[in-house]
């Protein structure tokens, strides 16, 4: 944490409309989740990154004036026996049937997408969220938008969602970090192509550096606009003089909360179009030889798909590595043929000259190259010796080093000498199956090496060096490792993270690793991404987490007073998010407070994309309207977020176990009350499912005991600190579908109420998707093979978009595998029936032999249920929404 003194500017004497406008009567709407702004400037500040992750501690500081599956190709081989002539899957007329009295469900984000684009599920949502994100309400000001009215308007932008769209004036109440104020930012995520993409550069404020938008007061004559964050008065050129303020609606910056202003880029020397720019990205796999047979027959299976599946224009290139690294030549047609260069150090300038300025062509472009690619691919052996897996020597560092190197002598000779600009989307992909024992950036096969955590920091360092020369190149390092043998991966999440790619672990190398094989490689990206947020002079940034470092001061346009807190992103891509935690300086005496966010990235097609995100949220005094404005998901998320930051191992995580209990009777205490004649205090009905979903994000993979392997807890908890709002959710909190008669599904609470043996149920955990098949439904071969398929089906199609892909696997009632279900379900039938049905409404409609049989089902373990849990707590639970 930083201490920074406070600077001061004066403020300007407030603007007054030059056309006066009625007062606003109308009922706020909610509005859009969208931009941040920061409040005030930042010296550098100090950076926790923990296991790479972007953290960044703000202290206060006042400077702004004060005022106002794809689903899973089948061609993987599916993780479930098939069945004899299985029926095809049922045609989803009506895929989810709501459930038998009103749940709230968890849809993959809190609002439908008014102006982005977002994964549409093919579910429904049994209700509509009742909580929006910000308040989008009639402009006070000269330029005002069309605003449709409360019962029209169901969503805004997924770019920011917000803990809460509204905030209380009073600093006690939002400061309460229990429960927390903030937001989960998104800036990479893409919007449909609209009137809000505008051609053309930004006006800016010249003091604070903010732009002009929807809530800006105009002075129609002059054209001058007032900028919301510091209220200086700016010049707009002319382009906003209007003889009325309807002229001015025309302007999108003035009508939308969110735009995009695209520079093509035309104008700028070795401009390449943007059919070149896609066909010029490189991709290298970098694939481990030191895999036995299986592995490799699975490997060789996946990576043959992953082929086929590439466009034309793609340029690829092969690596192998072992003790030595070989370099796949595509100049030889008929056979595999490789340069074959030392693992044990990194290549000389000499060595990489003699091999990119040679006769080999080392990558080529996938029209001209697929039969060679498949011939390399095919020409793959196992590993030979009888050392154990992790004993072999892998020279995995300089094989990056090398491909980087391809990458960039390919990039230097494009288009016969017109360098194109750098590109965001060239990738190294790394298959891996055991840890990086030989050569720069190594470990000893053992870890009981004397000199073994010496090498290990060593590693790091060198690590995370490789890495950020792949972002220099503007690279992206993605690492999927699969197989038995454990990886180490705090030695190679660095590489991964600091080159803005992932890590991934995977079983296998079947059906999931080539799943995301191919989305890694698909999965649009742009570069030179830049987020700034600006946000009104009463709110204070306090953190940021996510894939991204403190912006050097002189990559920022320089302003007189910029208060913004700026970010390097690393990689911008729409799976990735920033979580950005926010407290009040002071009581707050405006009735609104205003947020903007604005990111700059070039796009895969070279195009320079500036995206400004602005939102006004409105303050209010009650205690119960600030409440009943909490978005519980995205409250639980942030919280889950900021808790995960600090669990960096095993020992860690059961420590925050405990701060879950501790924030949860917090909240209670605070915002809840105490049950008459009673030591009890009542959780606030208006967070009716936060608590539960504290409850199963302690219990879950993320905190519990579920995850064995240190390296899987490793994996997940960068991931989760990355992902964005969808994923996030539901990596906290499972979902629960439940297949009825006819191939509809309705959605359930995930309580192991739901394992009836006449019943599939599908339990989505984010990373992993499990269908289990009740006993009496297995029974009934032609029912369980339709059962089964349909519950594949919505499967793949709950997780097409989804990056990672995540595994999905089947099983029956009393199988060893069920325990996967069994132990992220809440125990609920521990409850009294009461409970359960008020809970679970879905128990009324068994009979009372279904429902002995149900109960005589379950086995006893020590796990308390939720409203056990709650009790312990000395707390009520809240009622079921």
């Amino acid at each position: 944490m930083t201490n920074l003194p406070k600077s001061s500017s004066s403020s300007p004497p407030p603007l007054e409309p030059s056309i006066p406008l009625a007062p606003d009567t109308r009922k706020p709407n909610p509005t859009p989740p969208i931009p941040f702004a920061s409040p005030s400037r930042f010296p550098p500040p100090l950076l926790q990154q923990p296991d790479q992750n972007f953290v960044q501690n703000l202290s206060p500081v006042s400077s702004t004036p004060n005022s106002f599956s794809t689903p899973p190709t089948n061609g993987f081989g599916s993780t479930v026996p098939h069945m004899s002539v299985p029926p095809g899957p049922p045609v989803f007329s009506s895929p989810l049937r709501p459930a038998a009295v009103p749940f709230r469900t968890s849809p993959a984000s809190p609002q439908p997408v008014a102006f982005s684009t977002a994964a549409s599920s093919s579910l429904p949502v049994s209700s509509p969220p009742s909580h929006l994100n910000g308040s989008h309400q009639q402009l006070q000001h000269q330029v005002s938008a069309d605003v449709p009215d409360e019962t029209s308007e169901i969503g805004g932008t997924l770019q920011v969602l917000f803990s809460a769209h509204k905030i209380h004036k009073h600093k006690k109440q939002v400061n309460v970090p229990s429960l927390g104020f903030g937001a989960l930012v998104s800036p990479g995520r893409e919007i449909l192509p609209g009137p809000q993409i505008v051609q053309r550069e930004a006006h800016r404020c010249q003091n604070c550096g903010a732009y002009p938008n929807l809530y800006c007061n105009i002075l129609t004559g002059s054209g001058q606009w007032q900028c919301v964050i510091c209220r200086n008065l700016n010049g707009s050129e002319g382009e906003y003089v209007a003889s009325s303020r309807e002229d001015l609606r025309r302007l999108p910056e003035l009508s939308y909360p969110l735009v995009d202003y695209v520079q093509s880029g035309t104008r700028r020397p070795g401009y390449v179009p943007a059919s070149d720019s896609r066909m010029s990205a490189p991709i290298i796999l970098v694939i481990d030889e030191c895999l036995d047979e299986p592995h490799l027959q699975h490997l060789q299976s996946s990576v043959h798909a992953f082929l086929d599946s590439l466009s034309a224009t793609t340029r690829i290139g092969i690596i192998s590595y072992g003790r030595t690294v070989s370099v796949y030549d595509f100049s030889e047609e008929s056979t595999a043929s490789a340069d074959v260069l030392p693992g044990d150090k990194s290549p000389t300038e000499d060595t990489l000259k003699a091999l990119i300025y040679g006769t080999g062509i080392y990558m080529s472009p996938i029209h001209a190259s697929l039969p060679v690619a498949h011939t390399i691919c095919s020409s793959l052996r196992p590993h030979k010796s009888n050392l154990p897996e992790a004993s072999r020597d892998r020279c995995l560092g300089t094989a990056v080093e090398i491909a980087l190197a391809i990458i960039r002598g390919a990039s230097s000779e494009l288009s016969r000498g017109v360098v194109k600009r750098p590109g965001g989307n060239s990738r190294v992909i790394i298959c891996a199956g055991g840890p990086n024992t030989h050569g720069p950036g190594s470990v000893p096969h053992s870890g009981s090496h004397p000199n073994y955590p010496y090498l290990e920091k060593t590693a790091l360092k060198w690590m995370e060096h490789l890495g950020r020369e792949a972002h220099r190149q503007h690279t992206v390092v993605d690492i999927l490792c699969a197989g038995t043998c454990p990886v180490r991966v705090p030695i190679l999440q660095p590489l991964a993270k600091a080159s803005g790619g992932v890590l991934i672990l995977s079983d296998d190398f079947g059906e999931a690793f080539g799943v995301n094989l191919q989305r890694a490689s698909s999965r649009s990206g742009g570069s030179h991404g830049f987020l700034e947020m600006r946000c009104s002079d009463d709110i204070l940034i306090t953190q940021v987490v996510g894939p991204g470092e403190e912006a050097q001061a002189d990559l920022r346009e320089s302003f007189k007073n910029d208060s913004s807190v700026s970010v390097q992103m690393l990689s911008v891509e729409e799976t990735q998010s920033f979580s950005v935690f926010m407290e009040t300086k002071r009581d707050i005496k405006s009735d609104f407070v205003y947020f903007q966010f604005s990111i700059q990235y070039s796009n895969v097609y070279q195009a320079d994309i500036s995206r400004v995100m602005t939102i006004r949220l409105s303050a209010v005094d009650s205690v119960s309207a600030y409440l009943d404005s909490v978005q519980d998901e995205v409250a639980a998320v942030l919280i889950a977020k900021k808790t995960l930051l600090q669990a960096k191992d095993s020992s860690d995580a059961i420590d925050m176990r405990a701060t879950i209990d501790e924030r949860v009777k917090d909240i209670a205490l605070k915002f809840g009350s105490q049950v008459p004649k009673s030591k009890l205090y009542r959780f606030p009905k208006e967070l009716p499912l936060l608590p539960e979903l504290l409850f199963h994000l302690k219990r879950g993979p993320l905190l519990g005991s579920i995850v064995g392997h240190e390296d899987e807890r490793s994996v997940l908890r960068n991931l989760f600190l990355n992902a964005a709002f969808d994923l996030s959710l539901r990596m906290v909190a499972p979902r629960c579908l439940m297949h009825r008669e006819g191939g509809t599904f309705e959605e359930l609470p995930a309580y192991d109420l739901a394992m009836q043996s006449n019943t599939a149920v599908i339990l989505d955990h984010g990373t992993d998707v499990f269908i289990w098949l009740g006993a009496e439904l297995a029974a009934n071969e032609g029912k369980s093979a339709a059962a089964l398929a349909a519950c594949r089906t919505l499967a793949e199609e709950l997780t097409e978009l989804r990056f990672p892909a995540p595994r999905i696997l089947a099983f029956k009632e009393g199988s060893s595998q069920a325990r996967y279900l069994v132990s992220r379900l809440i125990p609920a039938h521990k409850d009294p029936p009461y409970e359960q049905e008020a809970r679970f409404p879905q128990l009324r409609s068994l009979t009372a032999e279904q429902r002995t049989k149900l109960k005589s089902s379950f086995l006893h373990f020590d796990d308390p249920s939720f409203c056990e849990w709650m009790r312990s707590l000395k707390l009520v639970p809240p009622e079921p929404c």
